[in-house]
């Protein structure tokens, strides 16, 4: 794999994301965490999967050069579907995924960080939803995820403004579990993951299926239809100006067209 680096330890698989500069979610990346996935599911001395980034950040997003060689609504669209996709598969894995989050998690970035079981963060960490700012919304499921967590009316807050909330923010709110100093980190979630290893495999599974029930037909629903605007959204005017203004650097210019 070119952008995931996996290292094992104890029954604990920790998986580096390392795409410089920004770690983005680039569609071969997230081929890569879908063969990653298999790798783990296969290995049996594997009990919990650890996912953190390389360098300055978890991941600040998706990749928005990609989106320029994108050629229609239904190919960005597909797009989306293939992302929850993978990280649908993330959300009912079979064993614990703890996603371990410094410097950012903005955009795809905080929706792979949402399909993982437990989020740990660092204090100063940066965790939002910034599409509108780019006229776009998120594909990823962002948008049925983020009001499970923090709430309907919180969850309009990030969206709109496209502001993102601090680590320590992000516990309060219910996106996170804990958060500790950046240096902190790694160490307390391998802490973390040395307890749930040391349980039984079965057990794991079968809490993790039924924890996920929570989910109503309602997710899914909202899910294609996410994907669906993802596309439509992406070929209107305001979709591709404000994907433009962000590779020339400027403020986009919408017009609600």
């Amino acid at each position: 794999m070119n952008f995931l680096t996996l290292t094992k330890e104890d029954g604990i698989a920790y998986a580096s994301i390392n795409r410089p500069p920004a770690n983005a979610l680039a569609g071969e990346l997230i081929s890569e965490i879908s063969e990653l996935l298999n790798e783990v599911e296969n290995d049996k001395e594997i009990r919990v999967l650890i996912l953190h980034g390389e360098g300055r950040f978890f991941s600040a997003g998706a990749d928005i050069k990609e989106f320029t060689t994108v050629e229609s609504e239904g190919e960005f669209g597909q797009l989306g579907t293939f992302g929850q996709t993978v990280f649908e598969r993330i959300e009912s894995f079979p064993k614990p995924v703890i996603a371990a989050i410094h410097g950012a998690a903005l955009g795809g970035g905080l929706e792979l960080a949402m399909a993982c079981h437990i989020r740990l963060v660092s204090e100063n960490a940066k965790l939002g939803l910034p599409e509108l700012q780019l006229g776009l919304v998120p594909g990823f499921a962002g948008t049925q995820r983020l009001p499970y967590y923090v709430g309907k009316a919180k969850a309009f807050e990030m969206l709109f403004t496209s502001e993102p909330i601090s680590g320590t923010e992000a516990v309060k709110w219910g996106l996170a579990n804990q958060a500790y100093l950046e240096g902190e980190l790694l160490d307390k979630t391998k802490e973390l993951a040395q307890k749930i290893a040391k349980k039984s495999p079965l057990a794991l599974k079968a809490a993790i299926e039924l924890v996920n029930y929570h989910k109503s037909k309602r997710f899914y629903e909202g899910s294609i239809r996410e994907s669906e605007l993802f596309g439509e959204v992406f070929v209107s005017k305001d979709g591709q100006e404000g994907i433009n203004a962000f590779i020339e650097k400027r403020t986009p210019i919408f017009k609600g067209e």
